[in-house]
């Protein structure tokens, strides 16, 4: 990390700090500022967390979750002014550019204040005076267990601090189904030895699910989901209707995209699903086939090489199409991954 010994001074009195992370907080993005969050308190510092959007109901049960500011609430946004305008430093979690955090991005780019980054996603703007960017990383949460050990505090991880850093880890990797290292797995055991409960962590973020959240997971399985034998993919598609007829909020469609990669000759496994003023796309993937090219090239969006995310600006209609455009485009790498 550049400038690391900087941020030391900076750190080594009491500051008053803003923790930011993208909208549409997945678990890697609450993981990790709430592990800041409770690192920087134990060094007595003020901290904050803002989000641009509210994040999924699976993660009340984090603690400290009742302390984050919702942007768009309309409650929580003139305190959120308020503290971007006084922080002393900004801390910047799994993104990297301002552009993704809407409102709040403008106004951190206003403060003449430090920022920190702290992001495994590729391409990272240059807006951050300190910035540590690892590609190569699962999630933002391992590269925050890291950070603590480069600010020598490794001690300082307790199980409070280790279950936040964990859930990212364990939502990132899809419980350890991609993106994972050697490295990852010394990390994850030097966090059990912190006292965090892995069996805990898996009741709460995977055996946790609503009778809604099952019906819903049926019709997408049944009657949403489309399969391409040629091309090795298959596709659920969401539409705005469906999204009503559900009551889906945020959260409730979490991997079910996982899902279609458990059919034996599938390779690549996508969820489109639309909203309101645009539609989403989450991309995965088996073996070397990257999804995170397609979501880069096509989407506006970006991610790993088997897991990644985009939008579309077009219909639902067009959206799909384009996406059977490019499984033409994209049939010989497809065909030429290995049966597993």
């Amino acid at each position: 990390m550049k400038n690391l010994d900087n941020l030391k001074e900076i750190l080594a009195s009491p500051k008053k700090i803003v923790i930011v992370t993208h909208r549409n907080p997945d678990g890697d993005a609450i993981g990790s500022s709430l592990g800041l969050y409770h690192y920087l308190k134990k060094k007595n510092h003020d901290a904050h967390i803002i989000t641009p959007s509210d994040y999924p109901d699976n993660f009340e049960w984090m603690p400290g979750v009742e302390t984050i500011k919702v942007d768009d609430n309309i409650d929580d946004k003139p305190l959120a002014t308020q503290l971007c305008k006084e922080a002393d430093l900004f801390f910047c979690l799994d993104f990297n550019s301002l552009s993704r955090i809407d409102r709040v991005g403008a106004l951190i780019a206003e403060s003449d204040k430090p920022k920190v980054m702290i992001d495994h996603h590729l391409e990272p703007d240059d807006f951050a005076e300190f910035m540590y960017s690892d590609p190569s990383a699962s999630s933002t949460c391992e590269m925050l267990y890291h950070f603590i050990q480069m600010m020598g505090d490794k001690d300082m991880v307790d199980n409070t601090i280790g279950t936040a850093i964990f859930t990212g880890i364990l939502t990132d990797t899809g419980s350890f189904g991609y993106a994972t290292s050697p490295k990852l797995f010394r990390t994850v055991a030097d966090l059990q030895e912190s006292g965090v409960d892995l069996t805990f962590l898996q009741n709460k973020l995977f055996n946790n699910q609503t009778n809604k959240q099952f019906r819903l997971l049926g019709f997408c399985l049944t009657d949403a989901m489309f399969l391409y034998p040629r091309f090795r993919t298959g596709i659920i598609v969401l539409s705005l209707h469906d999204h009503k007829r559900f009551k889906i909020k945020r959260g409730d469609t979490e991997g079910v995209v996982n899902y279609l990669l458990k059919m034996r000759d599938i390779r690549m496994a996508i969820l489109i699903s639309e909203r309101e003023k645009q539609v989403k796309l989450s991309f995965r993937s088996k073996g070397s086939f990257s999804v995170q090219e397609i979501a880069q090239k096509y989407f506006k969006g970006g991610g790993h090489r088997n897991a990644a995310g985009g939008i579309s600006e077009e219909t639902l209609g067009d959206t799909r199409r384009i996406l059977e455009e490019l499984l033409e485009i994209y049939e010989e790498p497809l065909s030429a991954e290995p049966d597993f």
